[in-house]
């Protein structure tokens, strides 16, 4: 009986490393690390889809007016949903899948065939918002959302629904593996740092999401029988939409960041040959940011007239959110301090990640206080901001992520030197494009306008030519994975190809 169940689960394992090879696998397999690869293969398609819309909006803006200024608001809100909906959530979701079960010494999910259904939401949800091609900016500001012509917002928000259930499924699956699955040696003491953000990214997604759901069903409502909730014409309130709105998006902020520190304290202990410095604390701070960040929603809406005494404690409470942010940062940096740093592709995209939350985090505490948002609000100030937290932070941990377990994925080295080569590519890229970007806000330069006066083109044009270098960078790193999975060298040891016993430490727990 035993030789039987060895023999089964030694070919489970089999099928799971290549569920790829049949259609049939990949429609029907529950098992977590292969719904992981599908969600991390989905996010980096509508990576690729939403930086070509991005490639576009900067061709518009270097040879001002060759965009009509419909298409350009398509274009820029379709990237923008693209990237944090469609490329950002999901590879959270797909890391989560892969490293969870194992990092807590599981076999699965809780909810496996869940788990398969909370993925295939995202096929018909993509379809949906690229199909819809909405031109109202991805934060879909009322009254020009109720008021927009054409089926195509109406297409976003059903999209939209599907990935907020998705998000919804997948959290619940999350807490409930965490707290019931456990090996018996992985407590809440001990367990990897990124199971703690993982489950802190889930209890937002679970609390947070259903505001988004409620409010887009208001907006759908409003555009399609007449209600009047965000309509002043019909006495609604366009600022209501405003408030749930960010009272969603500014938690979905950590959503799509707390992940990536989660992976960014595993690797950095794994390169530097030691243990992470300060486990309790980068964990307590974890939990702290998710708690505060519901109650900073407002720092969005500083000019739209609310009162002085309701703006004063949120400035307060988004300035308060740097405290356990600095201290990760500590964290990270004595990590490093007399350790054995190997300068891997993770270890270098995991050191840009710092320096680039590091730079948010300084621009996030400017635009906390009042009188200075005054002047930056709706300028290009606030999309270097964003693409600081989204690109800087966020995307070069899914990169760092990817490189690290590639080892473990799929049993193959990948090409460092075409690694290397994609950071020092999407490096300069990033900080040539958010820097221009930077400077261009505290000049005046206002977002969303498809034309600019003169003295901004020199600062878009260095700004476009950082776009190109990160999409050559994007470029290599797509025919390195793919090359790299066919074709890579053979590792020594799939369960610890960074020879990380050589130095005391180990990737997953005792089983």
């Amino acid at each position: 009986m035993e030789i039987k169940e060895v023999k089964k689960e030694a070919t489970a394992q089999k099928e799971h490393k290549n569920f790829y090879s049949s259609w049939k696998t990949i429609l029907t397999t529950t098992h977590h690390t292969d719904i992981g690869v599908m969600y991390l293969v989905f996010s980096l398609f509508f990576f690729f889809m939403g930086g070509f819309a991005s490639l576009l909006v900067r061709y518009g803006l270097t040879r001002g007016g060759s965009i009509a200024p419909e298409a350009y608001s398509s274009l820029f809100t379709i990237h923008g949903v693209s990237m944090i909906f469609l490329f950002v959530i999901p590879a959270w979701a797909g890391f989560g899948n892969y490293l969870v079960p194992k990092y807590i010494g599981a076999k699965d999910m809780y909810f496996p065939k869940l788990n398969a259904l909370g993925f295939w939401l995202l096929p018909p949800a993509g379809f949906l918002i690229w199909a819809g091609m909405p031109n109202v900016g991805w934060t879909a500001y009322a009254p020009l959302s109720v008021y927009a012509a054409g089926w195509g917002m109406d297409m976003t928000i059903l999209g939209l629904h599907l990935l907020g259930t998705s998000s919804i499924i997948g959290g619940l699956n999350f807490i409930v593996t965490i707290m019931k699955m456990r090996a018996p040696g992985v407590t809440y003491r001990n367990m990897p740092l990124m199971v703690w953000t993982q489950l802190t990214t889930s209890f937002l997604q679970v609390l947070a999401t259903p505001v988004l759901a409620m409010v887009l069903t208001l907006l759908l409502l409003d555009r399609n029988l007449g209600t009047g909730f965000f309509n002043p014409a019909l006495g609604g309130d366009p600022i209501m939409w405003q408030h749930l709105f960010w009272f969603y998006s500014h938690p979905a902020v950590y959503i799509m960041v707390l992940p990536g520190m989660g992976l960014i304290s595993q690797i950095l202990p794994s390169m530097s040959r030691q243990r992470i410095f300060g486990y309790s604390s980068i964990a307590v701070s974890t939990a702290l940011i998710g708690f505060l960040g519901f109650g900073v929603w407002a720092h969005h809406m500083w000019t739209t007239g609310l009162s002085i005494t309701a703006r004063v404690p949120f400035m307060f409470m988004t300035m308060a959110i740097a405290i356990p942010s600095g201290v990760k940062v500590f964290n990270w940096i004595a990590t490093l301090y007399g350790g054995k740093i190997k300068l891997s592709t993770p270890m270098l995209f995991s050191l840009s990640f710092i320096l680039s939350f590091i730079i948010q985090g300084v621009e996030g505490v400017f635009l906390a206080a009042i009188p200075l948002d005054y002047q930056l609000q709706d300028t290009y100030y606030v999309v270097s901001h964003l693409h600081y937290v989204l690109f800087g932070v966020s995307a070069q941990a899914v990169f760092a992520g990817i490189y690290y377990y590639f080892p473990y994925m799929t049993g193959r080295k990948y090409n460092e030197t075409l690694g290397q080569l994609h950071f020092a590519l999407t490096t300069v890229g990033m900080y040539t494009l958010f820097t221009a970007m930077l400077f261009l806000g505290l000049a005046g330069a206002p977002r969303r306008y498809y034309q600019y006066l003169p003295e901004f083109f020199n600062l878009n044009v260095a700004a476009s030519f950082g776009a190109i270098l990160i999409a050559f960078g994007a470029l290599v790193f797509l025919y390195n994975i793919l090359s790299s999975w066919y074709r890579g060298p053979l590792v020594e040891n799939q369960e610890d190809p960074w020879k990380l016993a050589d130095y005391g430490l180990k990737e997953w727990p005792d089983q």
